[in-house]
């Protein structure tokens, strides 16, 4: 399952994560595989088996995002 970048640098923002989110959009591709990109995703503190549960439990990065 791949996910948008802006996804994940939504999420990073909305964590206040400004700097770790204007990085991640320089390094991460464009569609993220969690389970392929995972030493980029936990470079920017994010769970990738916690990311794909929240997907795979029907709420999305949406979910993660509060809305």
């Amino acid at each position: 399952m791949e996910i948008d970048k802006n996804q994940i640098v939504e999420l990073l923002k909305s964590k206040g994560d400004h700097d770790q989110a204007a990085q991640a959009e320089n390094d991460l591709p464009d569609k993220v595989d969690p389970e392929r990109d995972q030493g980029l995703l936990t470079k920017f503190g994010i769970d990738p088996s916690e990311l794909l549960g929240n997907l795979g439990g029907g709420g999305g990065v949406g979910k993660l995002l509060g809305g």
